[in-house]
Parts: structure tokens; C-alpha cells; sequence
């Protein structure tokens, strides 16, 4: 965890990532639901007000931090430059290994239900974004049938997240994942051939 500062900054000269820095640490020591927005405030150095001002509870600084991490994990396939295939089952096997996953899913796996069930959250309508936008691209180069990418788009990304989240449940070793891994490939590459 970051050190507490001596003294608190104003709301808008706490840069973002330190604060969500300091979430980041927390999550992984103790969770989310032992995470207060006080424990939040004084790992990052802020005032509980100036984090208020940034976001109402734990929950949106998770959602902020989730958004952050798995950002950074993204998908770099776009316009056809990186194989889809190959980009998604590396995002995948990251995601899944991602200390932040593990922890929530040990801890807190109520955390994920509303991404699940309820609603798209920002990485998701960027994911669908980035993966429609490579499908269109390999539609025009003819190395991904032709049709409704956007639709074509969500199927991509509800099976890769069955993987992501359900494939350490069926797979108990290492070599089973990978197996898994080796699975989801062949899967969509099918689906995708033209």
C-alpha cells in the first residue's frame, strides 16, 4: 500500500491513478467488502469528501479500477492489424490470471454478478466495440464470414468470457487450461471462417 501523505490535496490535484493505485493495493489485501471508502481515502492520501466527490461508494471505485486493469489488458486487435483469434485467448488467459480476478472471484465474486446479469459496464461496450470493428475488418479481407458482426461480436465475447471466468472450475491443473485455451482457438476460429 501506498504511504499516507502529510497532507491532503484538493480533489483535483489527486491525480485518478493514485487513488485508484491505492484501490488496487487494498483489493488485494483485503477485498471488497472489507474496503471502506476511509481505507481508500487514507492509502491514497485524499480527504474522504475528495473521494466522494470522485465516486459514491467502493463499488464505483472497483468499477473504476476494473476498467483501468482489464483496459490494460485489452484487446489490440483492430482494422485487422493482429489476428482476433490469437489477441482473445491471450486476453483471455491474462484476464484469468490477473491477481484483481483471482482475488474477487475468492472473495467477492458478487462483485462481477452485475456485469453479468445486468448490465454492459464501459470495458464491455469498448470490447464489443474493438471486436465488431476487427470482425467488419476481416469481413472486407475475406478471412471472417460475412453477416452481422455486431451480433457475431457479443457471441465472441460471451464465449471468451465463459472461458475467462468458468474455465478454472473445469479444469483443475495448469495443462487442463491450456488445453481449455487450446479449445476456445479452435472454437472460434471456426465460427469466424468464412
Amino acid at each position: 500500500m501506498s504511504q499516507r501523505r502529510n497532507t491532503l490535496e484538493p480533489a483535483n490535484a489527486i491525480p485518478e491513478e493514485q487513488i485508484l493505485d491505492a484501490a488496487y493495493e487494498l483489493l488485494l489485501g483485503i477485498g471488497v467488502r472489507r474496503m471502506t471508502m476511509s481505507d481508500i481515502a487514507r492509502a491514497s492520501g485524499v480527504s474522504r469528501a475528495t473521494l466522494y466527490r470522485r465516486w459514491s461508494d467502493v463499488r464505483q471505485v472497483v468499477a473504476a479500477l476494473m476498467t483501468r486493469e482489464w483496459a490494460r489488458l485489452g484487446i489490440a486487435a483492430q482494422h485487422g492489424e493482429v489476428d482476433l483469434v490469437e489477441e482473445l485467448v491471450r486476453v483471455v488467459r491474462q484476464v484469468r490470471a490477473h491477481p484483481m480476478l483471482q482475488k474477487i472471484i475468492a472473495l467477492d465474486p458478487e462483485v462481477l454478478l452485475p456485469y453479468l446479469v445486468r448490465r454492459k459496464g464501459t470495458t464491455t461496450t469498448a470490447q464489443l466495440g474493438t471486436i465488431e470493428a476487427a470482425l467488419s475488418a476481416g469481413a472486407e479481407q475475406g478471412t471472417v464470414r460475412a453477416g452481422d458482426q455486431g451480433a457475431r461480436a457479443k457471441a465472441v465475447l460471451l464465449t471468451a468470457w465463459s472461458f475467462t471466468l468458468t474455465g478454472p472450475v473445469l479444469a483443475e491443473t495448469e495443462a487442463e487450461l491450456t488445453a481449455l485455451d487450446e479449445e476456445l482457438r479452435q472454437l472460434l476460429t471456426r465460427y469466424l471462417a468464412p
